[in-house]
């Protein structure tokens, strides 16, 4: 039983010492294992042989052996030695600083830093990891300037506290202006530090403050980017660049440097031009563009070097804004009346003439306020006192000219080169005004009147040489009548005649085949176209002797066809006999009439057979009961009886 119970001692302890090995160790060995992400901070709690026992006074981390925190840390491994009764051994994790982010570092021993500076100087540490090294150095006590970038340090924490902060970023169009939070004091009449090289944009800002630097203002600036600045050593301020626009030109005007030779000569009194990087106003002005201007230690004045419009006129203004505050020009006329003008005054500055306008003046509003506005208002008041309004506004051109040539002369003065001068908008009193008004009103009412009377006159002229044109149309007409009768008559002569001839020919043609027959128609035809040329001819002369002619040519025709006829019937008595014609002509006159012979009803007076003569009557009445048409085409036995004693007679007298 005991032995059993002995084996079972020995495997318990075993397992024991399989399970707490560690601490076995530690307590058997003094071995201490540091793991890989940690670093081991030691603390000496005394001092056996060998070395001192106590630290300085105003040290409190050991590099000598000393008791007390040490300077020395354990990097991960297995050490022995490390008694648990002398020493303890505190893990810490890895100091880890993340991108975009730097570690500043504030020492908590060292040696005293400087009067006059504020932050510790750097010192050969292995960025802070090798704390013995730091201190044998001479690293100093307190907020370092130099910091750790992103990675993973073995700091001691015993000696070093770390804060993370942001790296500085500068955007783009910005730039940074830098204020040092140590370094020497900036010289006397300086605003700011002077310049200095070889810092990285303070960057390593131990160099900066070997070379000389000044704490404070800084005449340089970083532009856009990233950058690894320590806060405690460097503040910065963003502002946008300094933009020049087209058309404009920068005057610099610098608050710092040397006191530089005046390079405008004896003429210009009004300040000094001096050489870029001296104190005060450039020779050379900025063209247009962006500059990384510092706003603290120098100035851009902006100049137009283009056409500069300014109006003297309430309503209105340019953009530049120059005319805010200008106004219209009030005036009082010789006669005492005030009124009121608008002027436009056209200026340009030469870019050479840019810095004494600047040196004169300080900015473009004190040339307009002190110059221009006093200048040009001036100078119209003792013009408008010279006139009265009328005359004022009469030679308002005159006066224009006369403005241009005056302030031309005075800007020269002031290096500006006067362009034009406008006179706008004049506005006499309205008293005066509606005086002129109603003056000018009965003016033109007058020329009116005469221009009335002069058109009445015009238009009586115009309708008397309308109705004679009017007449000289009709009379035109007439004569122009007169001539187409005229050749309308030769013409119808000519045709006449022409008919004629044609006629006869065929009259003569005729009477070859029918002698008789074609001597008469000859005869007539002949006598015919005598007759027609006769009237055609007395047609065409007048309106008048035409119808006369015509008449004589009807009566002549008339007579010629009775010759004719006479001819004819003399040649057909001849021909026939006396008694053969009149028979003939008696027999062609009554089948000319249609008058019968022999009546529809015979008449009889004895009553024996035929009846009696009432019987005959009765019967013509009934007959034109029955058809009165017909009773109509009976003729009168009478008719019969001078038809018949009209061919008698006709005969006696051939």
């Amino acid at each position: 039983m005991e032995a059993l119970i002995f084996k079972y001692s020995w495997v318990l302890l075993a397992l024991l010492c399989i399970i707490l090995y560690k601490y076995i160790l530690r307590f058997l060995f003094g071995m201490v294992v540091v793991p890989e992400d940690k670093v081991g901070l030691i603390t000496k709690k005394f001092v056996l042989f060998g070395a001192e026992k106590e630290l300085p006074d105003g040290r409190i981390i050991a590099i000598k052996g000393e008791a007390g925190f040490q300077g020395k840390t354990l990097a991960p491994g297995m050490y022995f030695g490390m008694w648990f009764w002398q020493y303890t051994i505190t893990m810490e994790q890895f100091t880890i600083i993340p991108e975009g982010k730097i570690g500043l570092i504030m020492a908590k021993d060292g040696s005293e830093i400087p009067t006059g500076n504020i932050l510790g100087q750097k010192v050969d540490s292995d960025n802070f990891q090798d704390a013995v090294k730091f201190l044998e150095n001479g690293g100093q006590r307190g907020r370092q300037t130099s910091y750790i970038t992103s990675g993973s340090y073995r700091i001691n924490t015993m000696l070093f506290q770390i804060s993370v902060t942001d790296m500085i970023r500068i955007q783009e169009s910005m730039v940074g202006i830098v204020t040092t939070l140590d370094g020497s004091p900036v010289e006397a009449n300086q605003i700011a530090g002077k310049l200095v090289e070889g810092h990285n944009n303070f960057q390593d800002f131990d160099n900066f403050i070997k070379h000389g630097g000044n704490r404070g203002l800084q005449p340089q600036v970083i532009l856009a980017g990233s950058y690894n600045l320590n806060p405690w050593a460097v503040q910065i301020e963003e502002i946008p660049m300094t933009e020049i626009a087209i058309g404009y030109v920068g005057v610099v005007i610098s608050y710092i440097g040397i006191d530089g030779n005046d390079l405008t000569g004896i003429d210009f009194k009004h300040g000094n031009i001096v050489g870029k990087g001296s104190k005060g106003v450039w020779l050379e002005p900025l063209g247009p563009g962006k500059y990384p201007i510092n706003k603290y230690i120098m100035k851009v004045e902006l100049v137009p070097t283009t056409n500069l419009v300014l109006n003297w006129a309430s309503a209105r203004s340019e953009a530049h804004n120059l005319d805010k505050n200008l106004s219209t020009i009030t005036v009082r006329s010789k006669d005492g009346f005030p009124f009121n003008l608008d002027v436009a005054q056209i200026i340009h500055v030469p870019t050479t003439e840019a810095p004494k306008v600047i040196a004169r003046f300080g900015n473009m509003v004190n040339l307009v306020s002190q110059v221009l506005e006093p200048t040009i208002g001036n100078y119209f008041r003792n013009s408008a006192q010279d006139s009265d309004v009328i005359a004022f506004l009469s030679t308002r051109k005159e006066r224009q000219e006369s403005a241009k040539e005056h302030i031309r002369k005075v800007l020269d003065e002031y290096n500006v080169n006067a362009v034009d001068t406008l006179i706008g908008d004049i506005v006499p009193p309205e008293s005066l005004m509606k005086t002129l008004t109603d003056r000018k009103i009965a003016e033109e009412q007058k020329v009116t009147y005469n221009t009335q009377k002069q058109a009445q006159e015009t238009r009586q002229g115009m309708e008397k040489e309308t109705a004679i044109a009017d007449m000289q149309k009709d009379i035109v007409k007439a004569q122009q009548s007169v001539e187409i009768a005229e050749r309308t008559a030769s013409a119808t002569v000519k045709k006449s005649e022409g008919d004629a001839a044609g006629v006869k020919l065929a009259v003569g043609a005729e009477a070859e085949a029918t002698k008789m027959r074609a001597h008469a128609e000859a005869e007539a035809t002949k006598a015919r176209a005598q007759a027609d040329s006769e009237a055609i001819k007395l047609r065409a002369s007048a309106e008048a002797e035409l119808i006369s002619l015509t008449g004589s040519a009807e009566a002549g025709k008339i007579l010629a066809v009775g010759k004719s006829t006479a001819e004819a019937y003399e040649l057909a008595v001849k021909a026939l006999g006396g008694e053969n014609f009149t028979r003939y002509k008696i027999t062609e006159e009554l089948s000319k009439g249609k008058i019968k012979l022999i009546p529809d009803v015979l008449i009889g007076g004895n009553g024996n057979n035929g009846g009696s003569a009432m019987d005959g009557l009765l019967g013509l009445k009934l007959m034109e009961m029955m058809d009165p048409e017909k009773r109509k085409e009976v003729a009168p036995p009478s008719e019969a009886i001078e038809l018949t004693t009209q061919v008698k007679k006709d005969n006696t007298n051939l």
